[in-house]
């Protein structure tokens, strides 16, 4: 090549370049995250969202537990992220997925603050924003549920995705859904249409209820292998057999996670694909699930993204809220809220973690998370919740019952329709009626005063409240006072003097006054709850 070729070929390279860092266009600007070459940071993301059916955070191998084996969420967190402080604001299924889909609190979206619902037509999901802009979007198993999604342009609402359901299989264990998830993801992957990027969820239905009872032991498990008991139930071998029925469910999931992985790879689209595992609320046990302690709300959390993570194999301290996905998902696809068509967001994108260019920014804007939930189950007199708001930050979970008259996990006559059918529900109860023991029921299903305090640094498993502890009046004060403040800029109903509210919004698809119905005689149907669950009259 000649001097004066050279030269041209220069000038022209240059203007090239000046020219693309002057563009306004998403795709020329570089607003993702760090690590890529040029070439795929111009490229949008896939993302594959991965959520079981009710799993705590402490039962998945990269939090240290030997019991349940989750090769899958592992490899992610090895690769990515492991998040040590990740929590829903809600642990109940309709609302925490509520918070993910839409990046708000779930005092911020009116009837989806609610278990079964009516999804408000404001409300638009991430999901269906990524759809709208490009993304090609899908979801197996259980997307947003349970509740009515509504309509929108004369079709009904999918708003984790459309379906893809078809193929199925034979599950190891009864009550175990026959959803090949693996493979419906595959066919999604096969009918995406080429170079476009995807936004898949999978939606595995374990570990919800019901179990077949020794399914674990079954299948090679032993009850010594579980390390601990929680200390608010009696360490028996029924209870030790539902635990460990439980994590043989958390290894179904994480099978067809590992399935997907590998498709992934195969495809060459593992490096360029945000994988984000979780699940929506603690397990499905007496004083978890539905409730607003550490183990209901306090939930796994691994992200890998090749591409886009900066020094994977990290374990991130600070507190992610669910209301931190979508955010993190518009920004990683370069869409903004204004132009994604969603409603004002909450949340905060993840990116800042992802690349660690926010230095101390990020532990000083995420020292703290606010938790609450409104009305879950069915079963309580004119179909009333059991409100509560909290606060965790500094090693403590502060939390305000605001109706603590009423029974926090639903009313004893009606079957504690908060809290799933098991045995070990079964078993706590039997103490209760059988045995004379109260300490076990007070614990589950007793009712508890207005104000809750715990050290869950010290006390994980929340069984010492401190509020009435002098030596705690100040830092109780100031959580309250804090906790307050934040929701009331949030214009949470509950705390600007409306939260009877929520109690007037009508089910989907849950059975209406229930309690009047069954304390008529009518046999109301609650399968989601054992017979041997309800009390003859209230036990106080």
């Amino acid at each position: 090549m000649n001097y004066t070729t050279d030269l041209n070929v220069k000038l022209y390279l240059l203007t090239l370049l000046t020219g693309l860092l002057l563009c306004g266009c998403p795709s020329c600007n570089n607003n993702t995250a760090g690590g890529a070459t040029n070439e795929s940071e111009r490229r949008p993301p896939n993302i594959l969202f991965a959520i079981a059916d009710d799993a705590s955070w402490k039962h998945f191998g990269a939090y240290g537990c030997d019991w349940v084996e989750t090769p899958a969420f592992d490899r992610v967190a090895a690769a990515g992220l492991l998040f040590a402080n990740a929590y829903t604001p809600n642990a109940k299924c309709a609302p925490s997925r509520s918070c993910i889909l839409t990046g708000r609190n779930p005092w911020q979206l009116e009837e989806a603050a609610n278990h079964s619902p009516h999804f408000p037509a404001k409300f638009t999901t991430y999901v269906e924003a990524l759809g709208a802009h490009g993304y090609w979007t899908g979801a197996t198993g259980k997307g947003w549920a349970p509740g009515n999604p509504g309509m929108r342009d004369g079709k009904a609402r999918e708003l984790a995705g459309p379906k893809f359901d078809a193929f199925t299989t034979r599950p190891p264990a009864r009550f175990m859904s026959n959803n090949d998830y693996a493979q419906n993801f595959a066919t999604f992957l096969e009918a995406r249409p080429a170079g476009q990027p995807f936004c898949f969820w999978y939606g595995s239905t374990e570990p919800h209820r019901a179990y077949e009872f020794g399914a674990g032991v079954a299948h090679g498990k032993e009850l010594s292998d579980i390390d601990e008991v929680p200390p608010f139930w009696p360490d028996v071998d029924s209870v030790r057999t539902d635990m460990l029925d439980y994590a043989f469910e958390i290894e179904y999931f994480d099978h067809h996670l590992q399935r997907m992985l590998a498709l992934l790879e195969e495809a060459g689209e593992l490096d360029n694909t945000i994988v984000v595992v979780t699940a929506d609320n603690g397990m499905p046990f007496p004083r978890i699930k539905g409730q607003v302690y550490e183990y209901s709300n306090h939930l796994p959390l691994a992200v890998m993204w090749p591409d886009g993570i900066q020094n994977p194999g990290r374990t991130v301290t600070e507190f992610v809220n669910f209301i931190d996905f979508a955010p993190t998902f518009l920004a990683a696809a370069d869409l903004t809220v204004k132009a994604s068509g969603m409603q004002d967001i909450t949340g905060n994108s993840l990116l800042d973690i992802f690349t660690g260019e926010g230095g101390k920014d990020i532990a000083s804007n995420r020292d703290h998370v606010l938790v609450g939930k409104e009305r879950h189950d069915v079963g309580r007199p004119n179909d009333a919740g059991y409100p509560v708001r909290g606060l965790i930050q500094d090693g403590f979970l502060y939390l305000h019952n605001f109706k603590p008259d009423r029974w926090p996990v639903g009313n004893p006559i009606t079957g504690y329709l908060n809290t799933d059918g098991s045995p070990t529900k079964s078993y706590l109860l039997n103490t209760h009626r059988y045995g004379n023991e109260r300490e076990w029921w007070a614990l589950n299903f007793g009712k508890r005063v207005e104000e809750e305090l715990y050290d869950i640094r010290a006390d994980p498993y929340c069984m010492t409240n401190l509020a009435n502890d002098a030596r705690y009046t100040e830092r109780k004060q100031s959580m309250s006072a804090s906790m307050t403040v934040e929701l009331m800029a949030q214009n949470d109903p509950r705390i600007l003097g409306n939260g009877d509210v929520f109690d007037q919004y009508p089910y989907s698809g849950a059975v209406q006054d229930l309690y009047n119905r069954f304390i008529a005689g009518e046999r109301v149907p609650t399968g989601w709850v054992n017979d041997s669950d309800y009390e003859a009259a209230d036990p106080e």
